[in-house]
């Protein structure tokens, strides 16, 4: 973890609630992973902000159980099937760390031109004060993270393999990015797990 400059000069910081565990896969788990992920649909999804209309610098696929859709702007996307390996690594975030999620989001960064701006994981659909586990694949981006009262800052390097969990009350006090990195020239892969409450636009 690293703090950029007025953080580390600043003794009263308060640290956002996180659990950073860095090579929680294996490189053989990571391998396998990234061979399953070159056959997942990932693809940019239109979106309007404003009343203009354009495709997020990214690609992405949603997996999940059946009913837990999610909605990206004006989008309500249904979730595909799990896929083995990704399904497996569901499994293990439970046996390992007592996390039970049943949706993921994957985000595909080509380069360092793709990124992600400010926000927080807030939907409606996502069961409250649930946390939000993060896998890192393929190349180290900054994944920043920024107090919403104070704007204070905190930086973490996510190397492939490493988790990233968001504890419960993150997502109301912080919000989190990952800003364009322009010298990086190879993908970075993110698997957001979530807990979604079922039917929820079906209601």
């Amino acid at each position: 973890m690293t703090l950029d400059l007025f953080t580390k000069l600043d003794p009263n910081i308060q640290l956002p609630p996180v659990i950073y565990q860095p090579s929680f896969l294996s490189g053989r788990q990571q391998r396998l992973l990234l061979q399953e992920v070159s056959d997942y649909p990932l693809t940019k999804i239109e979106i309007e902000v404003y009343g203009k209309k354009h495709f997020i610098p990214r690609t992405q696929a949603w997996f999940g159980d059946e009913g837990c859709d999610c909605r990206y702007s004006k989008t309500l996307i249904n979730p595909l099937p799990w896929p083995p390996v990704l399904s497996k690594l569901r499994q293990t975030l439970l046996q390992k760390c007592q996390l039970d999620f049943n949706a993921v989001l994957v985000n595909q960064y080509a380069n360092g031109t793709e990124c992600m701006g400010w926000h927080s994981d807030d939907e409606p659909e996502i069961v409250a004060n649930s946390p939000i586990a993060s896998i890192t694949l393929g190349t180290c981006r900054d994944f920043i993270v920024r107090n919403k009262a104070t704007q204070q800052k905190v930086s973490y390097a996510l190397q492939a393999g490493d988790l990233f969990i968001m504890q419960p009350g993150m997502q109301q006090t912080w919000q989190h990015s990952l800003p364009k990195r322009l010298t990086v020239n190879t993908p970075r892969i993110n698997f957001t797990f979530r807990q979604i409450t079922p039917y929820f636009y079906q209601a």
